[in-house]
């Protein structure tokens, strides 16, 4: 039986696998109570913007003018920024695992994600990720966001990856679905262990990476 080609090339969701999502409808629910803001309206506004927002669209100002500052506010654009940055957190197994394994395999690693410019550009320098991720597949660069299809065949492109030798990790069930459709061999991120335990059957070993080698690893052949 021929074996599947060698991993050479992750495709990365930054929110829910690298960090946290940094503006989802938890933190905007912390900032509508925080700053005394009507849920649903801000809901509401954030419903009807956030795609084109996302998309490098709208800019990060027009977004908030839009969704919070269309009128008079006790409070000022620089507080609310900083409260919405400071709702990022990371993952740091995740993070330390694939900085590790880009170090073991040679991984080329690339985000594809949905975040807008502002917020996609504080994680990023924030916590680091560019020390260990080769391309930011951002929608807010590319102006098309998942689950459009196009953003992972730009992914190709740009990472110049031959479908069959690359692994996408992101933790929505449709993403996965789609890259998929693709040819894309893909993990469905629902925890540290089970991606490790996925990323061994690719041919990546993910267990012990803090260890001492006690035993070769033998990725699998073309």
């Amino acid at each position: 039986m021929k074996r599947a080609p060698p991993i050479t090339h992750a495709f990365l969701d930054i929110g829910g696998v690298l960090l946290n999502n940094g503006w989802d409808h938890r933190a905007r629910r912390r900032a509508a109570t925080n700053f005394e803001l009507e849920w649903a309206e801000l809901e509401e506004r954030h419903r009807l913007t956030f795609e084109t927002h996302e998309e490098g669209k709208l800019s990060f100002e027009e977004y908030l003018g839009r969704v919070v500052f269309y009128k008079r506010r006790p409070f000022t654009r620089a507080q609310f920024r900083r409260f919405m940055f400071a709702q990022s957190k990371p993952y740091p197994e995740t993070i330390g695992l694939f900085a590790q394994l880009k170090a073991r395999y040679g991984l080329k690693i690339a985000v594809v994600s949905n975040e807008s410019r502002e917020v996609n550009a504080y994680r990023i320098h924030k916590f680091k990720l560019d020390a260990f991720v080769d391309t930011f597949i951002s929608s807010c660069f590319v102006h098309i966001r998942k689950p459009d299809a196009d953003i992972y065949r730009l992914a190709l492109d740009v990472a110049q990856a031959p479908v069959r030798q690359v692994v996408y990790v992101d933790n929505t069930p449709l993403f996965v679905q789609v890259a998929e459709g693709l040819g894309i061999r893909s993990i469905l991120h629902t925890g540290y262990e089970s991606t490790c335990a996925k990323l061994d059957l690719l041919g990546l070993r993910a267990g012990g990476l803090n260890h001492e080698n006690q035993h070769t690893h033998t990725r699998p052949t073309p």
